[in-house]
């Protein structure tokens, strides 16, 4: 077979998993378990040990095109989380990505010990698992479209966005530690909060640069403006970083002030990011999911068992509770947060880079990883959605409509279409539009009634279940705000 057709089979195969990865989401999603867990067995299917017969052990590759889809997912949660929801989470989030880490990586550790590994692999396998994953936290969290509440989910997004930078860290201190055969060096973390600073700076400098320059340059069209923020995104990772600081915290920062500014194409780029989000994640486990062998992760799945579980019901939780207590976090809200600690692709990702440095059995320690986060998408993965509604930290969910107006511009608009839904308990419900008293600069565009499309005539009247699309100007957004209430995300 030629080079060529070897290829043509190679992207066959990969465009059968992606399908298959893609419809089958949905269902799984509906068990509430984490689809990452699906893209990870479909990729280990395709393995040279499986039905796909793929062999594939490249960790240098699967290192760096994992850190190029960790940024891209980073991106865009950054991109969608409104500058009121860090402010409310940023510090109980930065406790956990900090204090957190270190407590879970220091528990894991002790209880790696215990159960019989070395002390070098006990401290590796601490350090890989110690972060939750982004990845999975925002695929839960938005992909699933939970409904919660969301002082919890913002600080749960934060810590999975801040949380890489101590794991990095810890995991690089280890593994030369290991390689040496020397004990980790504490000094190493001292540098933690300078690159947290760095990259929380950096990457707003990054922000306001690329608004400026997608409100300032012309291009031919709307699609490179997708280019520009896709290149922002790793500028702004692969600068901070040769800077010593947080890349992943960069991107986070550099998103979020794009995507909390005017910029032209806004619309259109929030709806690419989120493709381009999620074709990263699940390219992403499925060529970490390639890169496992039954056979080996079968001889470790006891340890990974052990270690999974002391995670999720001990490790986790304590760390949680140590971080959260100076903020005065309801009991039933630290416990959320304590349970809900997702791991996925980042541990698999770090796990890769002991392998790479050389360090003699770190492919039992790759292989124990990926058994803990198969462990972790069932607990507690799984239990996610029944958890969230048992001890009352559910909303009710959104209704979203059956068609969306979306407005496309090459320049930054000043004026707002925001759509809102009309509830039987608002003042507009069952009211004419011609007395709805709007202000001068605002208009309605649309309403949408189930699958009918409404035109937005004087004597139409609002009824419970709409969708309405307002056009208003700054300035009148308080006045319709209170008219209609809190504008859909859609």
């Amino acid at each position: 077979m030629t080079a060529f057709a070897t290829s043509a089979l190679l992207l066959a195969l990969f465009g059968i998993l992606l399908v298959a990865s893609a419809g089958l989401a949905r269902g799984l999603d509906r068990l509430g378990v984490p689809a990452g867990l699906l893209f990870l067995a479909l990729g280990m299917l395709a393995g040279s040990e499986a039905i796909g017969g793929i062999a594939f052990a490249d960790y240098q590759f699967a290192f760096v095109a994992g850190t190029i889809a960790l940024i891209f997912i980073v991106f865009d949660g950054g991109f969608n989380t409104a500058y009121a929801s860090i402010r409310a989470g940023l510090w109980p989030a930065l406790a956990l990505a900090t204090v957190g880490v270190l407590g879970t990586a220091a528990l894991v550790a002790l209880f790696g010990r215990w159960i019989g590994l070395e002390w070098g692999d006990a401290i590796l396998l601490g350090a890989v698992v110690s972060s939750t994953d982004a990845a999975t936290v925002l695929a839960v969290m938005r992909g699933s479209r939970l409904a919660l509440q969301r002082r919890v989910a913002t600080v749960l997004e934060l810590e999975s966005g801040l949380n890489d930078a101590v794991a990095v860290l810890l995991t690089i201190a280890a593994t030369e530690a290991v390689r040496e055969g020397a004990p980790p060096e504490a000094r190493a973390l001292v540098g933690v909060p300078v690159q947290l600073v760095i990259g929380g700076v950096l990457g707003a400098l990054f922000g306001r640069s690329g608004r400026w320059l997608l409100t300032h340059v012309r291009v031919s069209t709307g699609g490179l403006y997708v280019v520009i923020t896709l290149g922002l995104a790793l500028l702004s990772f692969g600068i901070t970083t040769l800077a010593g600081g947080s890349g992943f915290l960069a991107v986070f920062a550099t998103a979020a002030v794009l995507g909390n500014g005017r910029v032209p194409y806004f619309a259109s780029l929030r709806r690419i990011h989120d493709a381009v989000a999620w074709l990263a994640q699940v390219s992403m486990f499925l060529m970490l999911g390639l890169l496992v062998f039954p056979s080996r992760a079968w001889d470790a799945a006891p340890t990974g068992i052990l270690v999974g579980l002391f995670l999720a019901f001990v490790a986790r939780p304590a760390a949680a509770m140590l971080c959260l207590a100076p903020f005065r976090f309801p009991l039933r809200e630290t416990g959320y947060i304590g349970w809900v600690g997702l791991r996925g692709a980042v541990p698999i990702v770090l796990a890769s880079y002991p392998v790479i440095a050389g360090v003699e059995g770190a492919e039992r320690i790759f292989d124990v990883v990926f058994v803990v986060v198969v462990v972790n998408a069932f607990v507690p993965g799984a239990t996610i959605r029944w958890v969230t509604s048992r001890i009352g930290l559910g909303v009710p969910p959104t209704v979203t409509p059956h068609a969306t107006l979306e407005l496309t511009s090459t320049a930054a608009i000043e004026s707002d279409l925001m759509s809102f839904h009309i509830d039987e308990t608002l003042m507009t419900c069952d009211v004419p539009l011609k007395d709805l008293g709007l202000p001068e600069g605002a208009a309605i565009a649309l309403i949408v009634r189930g699958t009918e499309l409404v035109a937005a005539r004087g004597s139409t009247v609002l009824r419970a279940g709409d969708h309405v699309y307002v056009f208003s100007r700054p300035e009148d957004r308080a006045v319709v705000t209170l008219l209609f209430g809190r504008p859909e995300d859609v």
